[in-house]
């Protein structure tokens, strides 16, 4: 097979990349640390306006009705930028949840998702903590096999502590029953399992972006600061730290490619094909932070450095939608049972 992405997707990932290298700056993304949500709905609203949050809501719902493979893209801009506004939970995963299950609650939410009126958020067996519950306006939890729509007024949140500052998780309380079920069975396990593999796909493609961003940024200082009279860029051990990280990320860019070509078409082998896209761009963005904190030397530690902003979202991205051993032993199942179901995960990591 062979596979490239379309002159219109391209433009629009530029789109994308200029709009948030004008509005999420590092300045702009420290200011939103110290805001009791740590989001911005003007400039979720701005998202909206350049189809962000609607890029698979359906056309008939004010969406693109475009798919994963064109979503891919744009999450790898949104890691490059440091953005931190549930593009994953509402856009990647919570629309398409939403457009498969229809009904009732697909027209009720669609519209608002895709205009930037409204948040949702998502929680799935792999973790027993939500993102961005906190200004989500519908959560979609999963419970016992089943999959309940929950509004806010009817949870309890308890924040979580996170190391990376713009990263906002929460216990969620609350009394799942038929008032709130919109699934079960089969199809409860289908949709959570699609969800699954949407978040860890648009959470590895945050993570291109990511280590991108850190190894522009160590190469950038290591051209600049000076020892012995040389930048410390042209030192063979910084050379081949940083190269070493330009090979893991042009290793995992194809996996993530395939993952949202296999995720896009429903392919057999989706849910592997994610796990090893996962697995693959957690290991490079891991392996850039700590490439970039050592190029910046002792400096790298101070909390000013720009590094520190993707630096804890690697660490951060690396956790979501499951850890890299719930990954690999997805791949290790397939690899013993190929036609075995991968499902959704069966027990909380945190």
């Amino acid at each position: 097979m062979r596979f490239d992405f379309t002159e219109d997707q391209r433009l629009l990932q530029e789109t994308v990349r200029e709009f948030l290298a004008g509005e999420c700056t590092p300045d702009a993304v420290r200011a939103l640390w110290e805001t009791e949500t740590g989001r911005s709905r003007a400039l979720w609203k701005q998202l909206a306006e350049i189809g962000l949050p609607g890029l698979l809501v359906p056309e008939a719902h004010e969406g693109m009705g475009l798919s994963e493979v064109d979503i891919v893209l744009l999450c790898e801009e949104v890691g490059r930028a440091g953005l931190a506004e549930p593009v994953i939970g509402t856009a990647a995963v919570a629309a398409p949840l939403l457009a498969e299950l229809g009904g009732e609650l697909a027209e009720r939410w669609l519209k608002p998702l895709a205009v930037g009126e409204a948040i949702a958020a998502v929680g799935l067996p792999v973790s027993p903590f939500v993102d961005d519950a906190h200004v989500a306006d519908l959560l979609l939890l999963a419970e016992g096999g089943e999959l309940h729509a929950v509004a806010p007024g009817d949870v309890l949140l308890v924040a979580q502590p996170a190391s990376d500052p713009a990263r906002r998780i929460f216990r969620v309380a609350w009394t799942p029953g038929a008032a709130t079920r919109v699934a079960a069975g089969e199809r409860a396990d289908a949709l959570l399992a699609a969800a699954l593999d949407r978040g860890a796909l648009a959470a590895a493609a945050q993570l291109l972006g990511v280590c991108d961003r850190l190894l522009t940024l160590a190469v950038h200082y290591t051209s600049q600061r000076v020892q012995f009279g040389v930048p410390i860029g042209s030192f063979q051990a910084v050379k081949h730290a940083l190269a070493d990280v330009k090979v893991k990320l042009e290793y995992a860019r194809p996996l993530v490619y395939r993952a949202a070509e296999s995720v896009a078409h429903g392919r057999a082998q989706r849910a592997v094909h994610v796990s090893m896209a996962k697995v693959a761009a957690a290991e490079a963005a891991l392996r850039g932070a700590r490439a970039a904190l050592q190029a910046h030397g002792a400096i790298g530690y101070t909390w000013e450095q720009d590094v520190h902003i993707w630096m804890r979202r690697a660490w951060s991205l690396d956790q979501a939608f499951g850890l890299q051993p719930f990954h690999r032993e997805r791949m290790a199942r397939f690899a013993l049972a190929p036609d075995a179901p991968l499902g959704a995960g069966k027990t909380f990591e945190s």
